[in-house]
């Protein structure tokens, strides 16, 4: 199966910095009753998008001063069939929120190019089933027939691409590229990473990597790490091969806690977001196709903020 798609100004060589982790920060920093993490639904009220605004707005000056661009992440990691059902939405319910999630973000958009910030949005998804859980009852064509709906919406809305995050197995990952490539629109694939710097079920990601472009052509544009600490994976780093080259991007997360210690806690751990930059700055001469850097769980405006000083010192001064 090839595919060719249109290029992202990444892929380019432009660096853009991306926010933190959104369902952390919204709940636990700043108290909003969010139900399973579906904080799109704070896109269906007035407050909610103010809230919204707000929360992107704090990335204006750091990413000014960073010198970069900034990728838009839709709030949509949960707005999907099975989460989506969850907190009252159906199939139209949902299709307007994807879709009007990117408007908003277009809208934001231009409060960043105003001041010189480049911007780049994409329609944010997650998996059907737990994102801390291996799934090994997926099948490629379940992830199809499940995650069709929201890319289309994504599509439709002129995203400039789709990213999905928290990825735990290859089945899911490439069932997304195959609905991603149909429609035409460039798809990044993030995986999830346990303690030991392999998927949840013990898939090493060199492997799961090569396995997903060689079930697509190599159609995504490029693969992500989310959603765990750098020192998680930073061994698998140092001692990986070509395919290190697919690697565009990292949201990694605030705590050095595995997922299971982090699922059993009532509260947000936001570890040292000065040791994270640092951390982030020791890894990048690791990736050289990197160009994609923010936050996930317990991260927020702090530890991007410390981030882009850390990375881009030279440019900031």
């Amino acid at each position: 199966m090839m595919h060719t798609q249109r290029r992202l100004p990444q892929q380019e060589g432009q660096m853009f910095i991306t926010d933190g982790g959104v369902e952390t920060h919204l709940i636990f920093n700043e108290g909003e009753d969010v139900q399973h993490f579906a904080v799109f639904t704070l896109n269906d009220s007035e407050p909610g998008r103010a809230r919204m605004a707000e929360y992107y707005r704090r990335y204006i000056p750091i990413a000014k001063a960073s010198g970069q661009g900034f990728l838009f992440d839709t709030n949509t990691w949960r707005a999907n069939p099975d989460w989506g059902a969850l907190v009252g939405y159906d199939a139209d319910g949902l299709d307007r929120v994807n879709r009007g999630a990117i408007a908003f973000c277009r809208d934001m958009a231009r409060e960043f190019e105003v001041v010189g910030v480049p911007t780049v949005v994409s329609g944010a998804i997650g998996p059907r089933r737990d994102a801390w859980q291996y799934d090994g009852v997926m099948t490629i064509g379940e992830a199809e027939a499940y995650h069709r709906p929201q890319i289309l919406s994504f599509a439709a809305a002129g995203a400039d691409l789709v990213t999905a995050y928290t990825l735990t197995n290859t089945p899911e990952a490439i069932g997304i590229a195959n609905v991603a490539a149909g429609a035409g629109i460039p798809v990044v694939l993030s995986f999830t990473l346990e303690t030991d710097g392999n998927l949840p079920g013990g898939k090493p990601l060199a492997q799961a990597i090569t396995e997903v472009d060689a079930a697509t052509g190599n159609y995504p544009a490029y693969f992500m790490i989310n959603c765990a600490h750098p020192i998680h994976f930073a061994s698998t780093i140092r001692h990986g091969g070509t395919w290190l080259d697919r690697i565009g991007g990292l949201r990694v997360n605030a705590s050095m806690k595995s997922h299971a210690e982090l699922d059993e806690s009532d509260t947000l751990d936001i570890g040292d977001w000065h040791d994270l930059a640092q951390r982030y700055s020791q890894l990048l001469p690791l990736l050289p196709n990197v160009r994609v850097i923010g936050g996930c769980c317990g991260t927020d405006h702090r530890h991007i903020g410390a981030i882009s000083q850390h990375c881009f010192a030279s440019v900031a001064a």
